[in-house]
Order: structure tokens, then sequence, then C-alpha cells
């Protein structure tokens, strides 16, 4: 029998492994500037990050231009903004990012003692490359599940399921490490602890009130850390 707390753990990649927020609100002032709106915040974006970028942008653009989220989602200039957005993130990609205190002694530490690790996140593949390889942090996982490799993204449980059979581990050998409702409920659709993380981005929303299995303050409090029990 495995002396192993988990066989399985899954992690969100914004909020939970790399602070993002900093680089992602310069791309999203960027493209507002490139079509002349108003700047937004560093606390607006931390709110709006979970959902992916077309929602990111949305967000941002109802807010600055004062028109609903449904006519921004469906209208021409949000179409126009994406590869805009595109070109801009990708240039902004580990300029003001970092991993969260414990995170690469961690990862390592598990994957000496065969945990198996992956990444699902609703951020998009080509962006979700490009954080991971700014951070090197593509060697440490065993698979990486975008919010665009299934046709829906967090809180649809696919991405856990597609791990939990692709490596052959029960639900309960799994941990769900994560941020905000969003992977709260994501865990719960697929039926596995989630312990949630403090300092990433939960739409402004106390982490406490997700009801997770358990709040931690860091990775070092993960069972199989350096740091751990």
């Amino acid at each position: 029998m495995s002396t192993r707390a988990f066989d399985l753990m899954l992690f969100d990649l914004d909020g939970t492994l790399v602070e993002t927020a900093p680089e992602i609100m310069d791309a999203v002032n960027d493209v507002l500037s490139h079509f002349n709106l108003s700047l937004v915040s560093q606390q607006q974006v931390n709110d709006w990050i979970g959902h992916g970028t077309l929602s990111l942008l949305v967000q941002a653009v109802a807010d600055r231009s004062g028109q609903s989220v449904e006519a921004v989602r469906s209208g021409e200039l949000l179409r126009q903004m994406l590869p805009v957005y595109d070109g801009f993130y990708q240039q902004r990609c580990g300029t003001r990012s970092h991993l969260y205190p414990h995170v690469r002694e961690t990862l390592l530490a598990l994957r000496a003692q065969g945990v198996k690790l992956a990444v699902v996140t609703n951020k998009e593949s080509r962006y979700t490359k490009v954080v991971m390889d700014v951070h090197q942090l593509g060697p440490m996982f065993d698979a990486v599940v975008s919010g665009d490799t299934f046709p829906a993204k967090k809180p649809d449980p696919a991405g856990v399921l597609h791990c939990l059979a692709q490596f052959g581990v029960t639900a309960d050998r799994t941990l769900f490490v994560g941020d905000s409702s969003i992977d709260a409920a994501t865990a719960r659709n697929a039926g596995v602890p989630v312990w949630l993380l403090p300092y990433g981005y939960n739409m402004g929303q106390p982490i406490e009130a997700c009801a997770p299995d358990r709040v931690i303050a860091d990775f070092s409090s993960l069972p199989g850390s350096d740091f751990g029990t």
C-alpha cells in the first residue's frame, strides 16, 4: 500500500503556482490603450481572472466602455481586440510574474516520491506554455490541461477526470490545489478533495467561503513537501 498521502496532485496555474496578475494587467491595459479606452486597475484584473482571456477582456471592455457584458461579448470590438491582446500578452509573459513561495522545491519533492503532477487551468494553451516555459515548470509536470484542451473549461470536471483516467488514479487518491471558487467547484464536480491557497485570485471573495477541505498558507503545507508532514 502506498505511503504517499496522494498519488496524483492537480494544480491551477495563475494565482496558485505563479503570480501572473501584474503582467496580465499590463497586457489588458496595452490593448485598452490601443483601442483608446481608459485603463483598469490591478484589483479589477485580479477580480476578473479565472475564466480565461475572453471573459477577462469582456469584463474589462464592459467596465471601460459602459456597455453590457452581453453587448461586448457579441460585438465586433472584442473580435478585433483578441489578436491584439495575444501579441501584447506574448510580449508581457514572464516580465512581471514569479513563482509563489516553496513551489519549485515542493514540486521537486513530490516528483521524487513518485507523485504524478498535472496542471489544470482555464488559461489558453498558448499562454499556458509561455508562462510555464518562462518559469521552467514544464519538466515538473506529467500532464497539462489548458482552457482550450476540452470544449468546456473549469468548473466542468472534464480536465480532472481526464487526468484520473490517464494516470489510473482514483478520486480519493487525488488532490486538487487551487486558489478560487472555480477550483473548488471543479474538484467537487470531479469528486476529489480540494485544498485552497489564500493569496490568489478569488474574484474578491474570501477563500474560506468556498468551503474547501483545507485552506493552506502556502506550498510548504502540502503533504510530501520538504516542509510539510
